[in-house]
């Protein structure tokens, strides 16, 4: 256990020392917040879907790999779905416009800008592919029941579910296109994957800086009068990753899709915690706020569930 442990905790101190660099770059002027918001963009609908198509178009084809595809994306709507169910069990007496925030962060967490990066680096290509998937299954709850969660009370909540929106995003849509070159067995030229790969590579050291710059704006000491976020760490660091290996453990998956599903379920609230309630005009501060926190004590919380996960699945 212990030898896992000091792997993962290398990788996740790799991560967040990238972070730290944006906490610095922040502070002297050099990459202010409003730039990574405009950074966002470029992350969300071009670098990831890069690395999306990577782990389809390097991984070799078999069997064995299409049958974890499909379970990464099964065992992502169940996880989900039981989360969203625990979550709204909590928070049912925190003020109406504060509540959807706390369950949002509860039940979406950070599994493609640093479910996507840690994995790659604990796991590799294999659980990259399998990250993808387990990223779809995001998609589709967060444009469904993310946008309910956060429109529950307006009119645009009672619409019905954007299909378009479903399929046409930048972590569903780049599967489409690369599972049938996965299956296949393709091999694309050069000039094609190179970039490609190339942009992929910028995944792990924008969305940290990205990360640090937000943290640089974070009320740490307004923390400890608000116990509601440590009772979202609680829930998202410790209950969510502890009931996915114990799913694991008695469905008998074991190897890089388990350590896969194992760290995105123990990664920290989805930066879109902070981006949905600005679009949504709940409290965006509130929103960061949790993201930042409950991110920083996953430093400590990952390595952890990554080493015991390893003893038990």
């Amino acid at each position: 256990m212990l030898a896992n442990m000091l792997i993962a905790t290398r990788q996740v101190a790799i991560l967040f020392i990238m972070a730290l660099v944006g906490v610095i770059s922040d502070k002297v002027g050099w990459f202010s917040e409003s730039t990574a918001k405009k950074c966002t963009d470029i992350l969300f609908y071009v670098i990831t879907p890069a690395k999306i198509l990577e782990s389809f178009f390097t991984l070799e084809y078999s069997k064995e790999t299409l049958k974890g595809l499909f379970i990464a994306i099964g065992a992502g709507l169940l996880a989900h779905a039981a989360a969203a169910l625990g979550a709204g069990l909590f928070f049912n007496k925190t003020p109406p416009e504060k509540k959807a925030i706390y369950k949002y962060a509860c039940v979406y967490g950070n599994c493609g800008y640093m479910g996507l990066p840690l994995v790659d680096a604990v796991v590799g290509s294999e659980g990259v592919f399998y990250c993808s998937a387990f990223v779809i299954s995001f998609q589709i709850f967060t444009f469904t029941h993310g946008v309910w969660l956060m429109t529950r009370d307006s009119e645009e909540g009672k619409k019905a579910i954007n299909l378009k929106k479903l399929i046409l995003n930048p972590g569903v849509l780049p599967v489409f296109v690369g599972l049938p070159v996965f299956i296949s067995g393709i091999k694309l030229p050069g000039v094609i994957s190179t970039p490609v790969s190339s942009i992929a590579h910028m995944l792990s050291p924008l969305a940290m800086l990205i990360f640090g710059a937000y943290i640089a704006h974070t009320d740490f000491r307004s923390v400890f009068r608000n116990p509601r976020i440590f009772g979202v760490a609680l829930f998202k660091l410790f209950a969510m990753p502890l009931a996915m290996m114990v799913a694991l453990h008695f469905t008998g998956v074991t190897g890089a899709l388990a350590t896969t599903l194992l760290i995105d379920c123990a990664t920290p609230p989805a930066n879109n915690t902070a981006m949905f309630a600005a679009k949504y005009d709940k409290d965006t501060a509130l929103g960061s706020q949790i993201v930042a926190v409950v991110s920083i004590l996953s430093i400590f919380t990952l390595p952890f569930m990554i080493a015991l996960g390893g003893m038990y699945v």
